[in-house]
């Protein structure tokens, strides 16, 4: 890293986990164009449930180990994505997990809803280090509504604006979301191979999504769409890394949760620009990379230029 920052790719995420799952195929596409990626994780995941029964006693409730554990899995799943080592929002372990709304674990004094202005201090000094020209965060739901999302959210347009005077106005930022329709496309073709009997149909003890279950977007709010379909290779193995989060079906096509719900590993990822001026649109109206519009860097990268 040059004095003056990166001024690559910064992603904000609740929980190990989450970068793979919302921005996996982002990320490693990024990497593959040369720019420099950050994820920062804000909590260690530590009320996670876990899949199968040989990590099962690592819950918060029996050992309270778990988040220990999803570090090394956080750091398997950034290595398949050549995203380097895991970086902790105020240091690992400085926030906790804060669980569902209204559970124990919310009142703790560690839990990310209660991070407070320190949580936003520490994101503006990962800024100022970093200036990157871009920022991945959540919407604010949070995507499908966990505090620690929207928490995630909240402190990452708060940091953003904080920064400005401090020195960095990063020229975009982004919510990371899914598409209504492009997710109802596929859940659609699980369905049919799964009724029909199709190679790709769900595994056993899997299930269908109900009709708006899975967190979506409509799509006329979409802005900006990211072709990842090169490197899902990459994301299916950073979301195999989370093993005791995560389950990729034996086709690659889904992946499910403690839950069993299939959800579909989608060959693009969304993003709703909403800080900076739009770039470079296709015939859809949509931007296909999120420095449209910083074009110098990603050509650079691309000439084999460095910093």
């Amino acid at each position: 890293m040059s004095e003056n920052g990166t001024g690559g790719l910064l992603l904000v995420h609740a929980h190990p986990d989450d970068e793979s799952i919302t921005t996996g195929g982002t990320i490693a596409h990024y990497r593959r164009l040369g720019i420099p990626v950050t994820v920062v994780t804000c909590t260690l995941g530590e009320e996670g449930e876990v899949i199968g029964d040989e990590l099962a006693l690592l819950v918060s409730d029996r050992a309270d180990q778990l988040g220990g554990y999803r570090i090394s899995e956080l750091a398997g799943a950034l290595a398949e994505l050549d995203a380097g080592p895991p970086r902790f929002l105020g240091g690992a372990g400085r926030w906790r997990d804060s669980g569902m709304a209204g559970t124990p674990p919310a009142r703790d004094p560690r839990a990310f809803v209660r991070s407070g202005d320190e949580a936003v201090d520490a994101l503006v000094r990962i800024i100022l280090e970093l200036r990157p020209r871009v920022v991945v965060g959540y919407d604010p739901r949070g995507g499908y509504g966990h505090p620690d999302h929207i928490r995630a959210h909240e402190i990452t347009m708060a940091a953003v604006n904080a920064a400005v005077p401090l020195g960095w106005d990063i020229p975009k930022t982004y919510w990371t979301v899914t598409d209504a329709e492009v997710l109802h496309m596929h859940t659609e073709a699980l369905k049919r191979r799964t009724v029909d009997r199709l190679p790709g149909a769900l595994p056993s003890g899997w299930r269908l999504p109900y009709d708006n279950e899975l967190a979506c977007v409509p799509s006329e709010s979409v802005t900006t769409t990211v072709d990842v379909a090169g490197v899902l290779a990459a994301k299916r193995a950073a979301l195999r890394a989370h093993a005791t989060q995560v389950t990729v079906a034996p086709s690659g096509r889904e992946f499910a949760l403690s839950n069993n719900i299939a959800q579909p590993v989608l060959p693009e990822e969304h993003f709703i620009l909403v800080r900076g001026q739009r770039g470079e649109v296709g015939p859809d109206g949509r931007e296909h990379d999120l420095f449209a519009g910083l074009s110098d860097m990603i050509e650079s990268r691309r000439r084999g230029v460095g910093d």
